[in-house]
């Protein structure tokens, strides 16, 4: 894996132990020995990721970490802090200011490459998501509805066996998270999978009894609806080695035995908030890419759409020796319309004939708006007499039934329609959409109301 690492501390023997150690697993390394350097540094090389030392002279790593988390430039860089093994309290500190994780001195080795290279991965995750939210204009939606969120109580499933530990954490995350423990380990994960009510967090007893933890693990990343969700391990120190399996396995973070009340809130809300930020940049990116490929007038496809998929589906088709057909569809005297009810009358149109298209076909049918009044449909499978059979039964679907423009007004309104279907392997997209045209501007010629198919 290849990253860029700040490392912060001002005593160059801890640097270039560091340095040493992540050069030797091909990351790219970057230093800074006091507070000032660190934020000057994080804007000229923008590291995928900062070790930072809490005790420093001048401005401490609490402030660069507050700092950094406080600036939407730099608030999504994972922080690890680097803390004494006496300094409990640091811990609880760089919680509050938005600390990623912790290292403690001295640094095991297995600990810093398991926690960095799985802080990386989110961090690439996280600007992948954030390229596409910002190319889609909804990034600045995204973190007005951010803090918006954090207000709400998360959705914790807790899963352990013993009594007294489940009683444990229930207290602390009282009043702050929901929290459902899983009697049957087992059954959680089939819960969860369902994603009938989906949750935010994980919490997973390690060496509980009942239940291999690391399996259950396994388990809850191999589903599609779980893969994502943010898992926490509570450990005994005795289980070093259960817990750099987990960490490899994707686990995102942990408790050691006796677990810390405040630790553990600080611990949960950070993973919560996290998730809610990921799945709000998710949800941005499929909104962006939806609003790319639907009219916002009638919810159906646009051209682009229509343009890249019939192109791989005529392949597909052609390919096999299949048959696929086309309808172009023209509201008939639809300027009239606009003319004589309005343009709010002829948008009422356009939105209730696309129901009745959508209606009229299969899920497997492609339903277009190409334009103006005018829309096309893909019908897969389906041949040239078939299509005109279709294309009637939807012209007699319009006309037969008037159309609500509002104020307790309706109008009839007609279509005409023109029907091509796939000619042979040298067929292209264009061809097949031209001739479907030309059958369209026939029923026109020939008094609208009507369907015509494409001359041979």
């Amino acid at each position: 894996m290849t990253a860029r690492v700040l490392v912060v501390d001002d005593i160059i023997a801890n640097v270039r132990l560091l340095e040493a150690k992540l050069a030797a697993e091909y990351f790219d390394v970057v230093t800074a020995m006091n507070g000032l350097d660190a934020l000057d540094m994080v804007q000229r090389t923008k590291p995928d990721i900062i070790l930072l030392d809490v005790m420093m002279p001048g401005i401490d790593g609490i402030e660069v970490c507050t700092r950094l988390k406080a600036n939407p430039a730099t608030q999504h860089i994972p922080i690890i802090m680097v803390t004494a093994l006496d300094q409990p309290e640091d811990r609880l500190r760089g919680l509050k200011a938005g600390a990623d994780d912790f290292l403690t001195k001295p640094v095991n080795d297995i600990s810093l490459f398991c926690r960095v290279k799985s802080l990386v991965r989110l961090k690439m995750l996280t600007d992948e998501l954030r390229g596409r939210a910002e190319t889609g204009g909804s990034i600045g939606l995204m973190l007005r509805a951010e803090g918006q969120q954090q207000s709400r109580e998360g959705n914790v499933l807790l899963v352990d066996t013993k009594q007294t530990s489940v009683e444990r954490i229930q207290a602390a995350l009282a009043g702050y998270h929901k929290i459902t423990v899983a009697e049957d380990p087992q059954k959680a994960v089939e819960v969860a999978a369902a994603g009938v009510s989906p949750f935010e967090l994980v919490i997973i007893s390690l060496g509980a009894d009942g239940y291999d933890g690391l399996r259950l693990v396994s388990q809850f990343r191999s589903y599609e609806a779980t893969r994502q969700t943010p898992i926490l391990v509570v450990v005994d120190p005795a289980e070093q080695q259960q817990l750099l399996r987990a960490l490899d396995m994707g686990v995102n973070d942990y408790l050691m035995r006796p677990v810390d009340r405040q630790e553990l809130l600080a611990r949960v809300n950070t993973q919560v908030k996290r998730w809610r930020y990921t799945e709000q940049l998710r949800s941005n990116v499929k909104a962006s890419i939806e609003m790319a490929i639907t009219d916002p007038l009638t919810g159906l496809y646009n051209r682009r759409y229509l343009e890249t998929h019939l192109s791989h589906l005529m392949d597909s088709y052609v390919n096999r020796g299949k048959i696929l057909s086309s309808l172009a569809i023209d509201v008939d005297f639809f300027k009239a319309i606009n003319d004589t009810h309005g343009h709010d009358a002829g948008d009422q149109v356009l939105r209730e004939l696309a129901q009745r298209i959508k209606q009229a076909t299969r899920s497997v049918d492609l339903c277009c708006r190409t334009g103006g009044e005018e829309f096309v449909l893909v019908l897969p499978g389906t041949d040239l007499p078939s299509a005109m059979m279709i294309g009637e039964r939807m012209r007699k679907l319009i006309a037969t039934r008037s159309f609500s423009i509002g104020g307790g007004k309706a109008i009839p309104v007609t279509v005409s329609i023109g029907v091509s279907s796939l000619d042979g392997v040298e067929d292209t997209p264009a061809k097949l959409l031209k001739r479907a045209d030309e059958a369209l501007y026939a029923a026109k010629r020939e008094g609208r109301n009507r369907v015509e198919m494409a001359a041979a």
